[in-house]
């Protein structure tokens, strides 16, 4: 959990620079961290219980899932320090935890069954065995829809692996993340995480094949993309960065400064 963003996790952010206009008291950035190594960075909502969006560079990959992986959780608690700054695996059959008031556990999710765990980060977009397991941390997941997860949103993970794999030559920087209405999942009578509205994710890429077909030359430099969240009308549209701008200023709490890749 970091206040400003340390150098070694703004390597992660095109320009160094997080995304701008989003502003309040219960988001909170987290270098995510996996065996020594910084992975990514997420922004965390600790009401809500969920991440915001998470920042992460694209790595060439053939598409492999990652296997065996325990799902992780942020040791530092989101509120106070713990003495590790490394996601941990939860221990098995855990009580009460004791950062269950800021952040997501398995808990929440084993009841929730209209959803499924699903990562902004995808292991899809990594390469190495590590960066791949450091996206199975619950700061990484939201609540998806099967249906929209399985048939519509994972299918647009691989399209973009593919045009990135083929036509970007340089660094490329992805940034998902959600927008909410208000819907939540309970556990006990209380609420727990909320249910994202739509998903959304853009990525800029500067250094790119300026001989690619025209119909994948114009996603270049950069390109953006979203999907609803809901069983019926939810199929992607790829838009423009800007447009994807303009559609977020008016679905979720940005401000009008709200800027996805700096300039």
């Amino acid at each position: 959990v970091e206040k400003e963003l340390s150098p070694e996790c703004r390597e992660f952010l095109y320009m160094g620079t997080p995304p701008t206009g989003l502003q309040h008291h219960s988001l909170q950035f987290i270098c995510q961290r996996y065996n020594k190594k910084p992975r990514y960075v997420t922004l965390y909502n600790t009401v809500d219980r969920i991440p915001v969006y998470s920042a992460y560079t694209f790595k060439r990959s053939d598409g492999e899932k990652c296997v065996d992986v325990p799902w992780m959780y942020e040791p530092q608690q989101l509120s106070t320090l713990s003495d590790t700054d490394e996601m941990q695996p939860f221990p098995r059959g855990y009580m009460h935890m004791n950062f269950e008031d800021t952040q997501a556990v398995l808990d929440d999710y084993t009841n929730a069954i209209i959803y499924e765990r699903g990562t902004l980060n995808p292991d899809e977009h990594q390469d190495e065995p590590e960066d791949k397991a450091s996206t199975y941390t619950l700061t990484n997941v939201v609540p998806i829809v099967p249906d929209f997860n399985n048939r519509v949103w994972n299918k647009q993970e691989h399209i973009i692996r593919k045009r990135l794999n083929n036509y970007c030559h340089g660094t490329a920087y992805i940034v998902t993340g959600i927008t909410t209405s208000g819907k939540m999942i309970r556990r006990q009578n209380i609420n727990r995480i909320a249910v994202p509205m739509y998903l959304w994710s853009a990525y800029c890429c500067v250094d790119f094949d300026h001989n690619a077909p025209y119909d994948e030359r114009y996603k270049f430099p950069s390109f953006a993309h979203y999907g609803l969240n809901e069983e019926d009308n939810n199929e992607v549209v790829e838009i423009s960065v800007q447009k994807l701008k303009e559609f977020l200023k008016k679905t979720t709490f940005v401000d009008q400064n709200f800027q996805i890749f700096v300039s």
